[in-house]
């Protein structure tokens, strides 16, 4: 039988155990286990595994679909070559209500490349293409950003319509599409044509792996340039070892709410509605944002009138936890981008409420929710009076 050497570890230098980098055995293995997690998130997405850049999560995800096409948009051809650095016939097309990571990139990007960014027209909690399609007409649309589902109202928006007006783009080349399907995995079909994008970015938070892995999936034949430069990982992207534990955390999660998705969103729909009938019910002056097409798992209320950041205090104080708004806006003075976006309606954008659950809740959970919210908004009512 063959001896196999004791194996002593000497190169702490580039990790503790073992960089997906490094030749030896153990950087061998790191290599295997990250291309087995590449794999199988490209599977799910229905795209080669080279189209799966790895990211720390989705809002740097977003800035590389943004600034990286925008950066690297002298490579491409057709009406995209038209937009040249300080151009102002360079056109970006973004959602207004859109996660921060989206709208601050693209305001980055103007800054940056003097791009010109204009808001989607929405219309019934839908991008209007027929208005889309007028914005077209007059040429150097680079890119259009929006996300796949509204991560503080749930609206699921139209991401195929969109795909289907931007291929009717004259010339040779039509403008990119970068879809954010962080809040969809839960609710919607990974495949990146379901979304009609080119390029997607995923999040491994939201399928409950680690807080700090995401990844963009994008072709390589994209023009994309990297956001800071630094060594050859990910297709020199994203440069920077990769976190190999959490890119098998992400595609176990994301492997997870896909083979159990028919089924939450089925429970969810259910839950949703009873909680909503309940809550109309009891509560007085409560308005429901929604769309036509809505993730299940995702309920956003507006209680004019009401101090929403109080009522999140007295339901966090009651054992629940909620939201005003995205996380990464909590801070901020402004109401819901995403109401106002929807509504245009600004007292209803400030005093909205989010509530979202995942796979655990049940029924009873709900219940309990509701009469602490009754009890919450009755006492901020009555405080009101006196």
């Amino acid at each position: 039988m063959p001896m196999w050497p004791r194996r002593t570890y000497l190169d702490y230098a580039s990790g503790p155990a073992g960089n997906p980098s490094s030749p030896h055995a153990e950087g061998r293995r790191a290599r295997a286990r990250l291309e087995a997690a590449r794999a199988r998130i490209a599977r799910l997405v229905e795209a080669k595994p080279d189209d799966v850049v790895f990211t720390s999560g989705a809002t740097e995800a977003n800035a590389l679909a943004i600034l990286g096409v925008v950066r690297g948009r002298a490579v491409g051809q057709g009406a995209r070559a038209e937009c040249e650095p300080r151009a102002s016939n360079c056109r970006i097309l973004y959602l207004p209500g859109s996660h921060t990571s989206i709208v601050e990139n693209v305001r980055a990007a103007a800054q940056e490349a003097g791009a010109v960014a204009e808001a989607l027209p929405v219309k019934n909690a839908q991008v209007d293409c027929g208005v889309l399609a007028q914005l077209l007409e007059a040429g150097g649309v680079l890119l259009v950003t929006m996300e796949a589902v509204c991560g503080e109202t749930g609206v699921v928006w139209n991401t195929r319509e969109v795909r289907h007006v931007l291929e009717q783009v004259n010339g040779v080349s039509r403008p990119w599409l970068h879809v954010d399907a962080s809040q969809a995995p839960l609710a919607e079909k990974l495949a990146r044509a379901h979304f009609g994008a080119d390029l997607l970015t995923l999040d491994g938070t939201k399928v409950g792996a680690t807080h700090r892995v995401g990844c963009l999936v994008a072709p390589r034949t994209t023009p994309l340039k990297p956001l800071y430069h630094g060594g050859p990982q990910e297709r020199a992207l994203r440069p920077g070892t990769e976190d190999v534990r959490g890119a098998e955390e992400f595609a176990y999660g994301l492997s997870f709410v896909a083979a159990h998705r028919d089924a939450f969103v089925k429970k969810s729909g259910v839950l949703r509605a009873r909680l909503i009938g309940v809550l109309e019910r009891t509560v007085n002056n409560m308005r429901i944002n929604e769309g036509g097409r809505q993730a299940p798992h995702i309920l956003n209320l507006s209680f004019p009138g009401r101090d929403t950041d109080y009522l999140v205090a007295l339901l966090d104080n009651a054992g629940f936890s909620v939201s005003t708004k995205s996380a990464c806006e909590t801070d901020s003075p402004e109401g819901s981008r995403a109401v106002y976006a929807l509504f245009g309606d600004q007292e209803r954008a400030a005093t909205t409420l989010r509530i979202s659950w995942g796979p655990r809740i049940t029924w009873r959970d709900l219940v309990r929710f509701a009469r602490a919210l009754r009890e919450a908004v009755a006492f901020i009512d009555t405080s009101a009076l006196r």
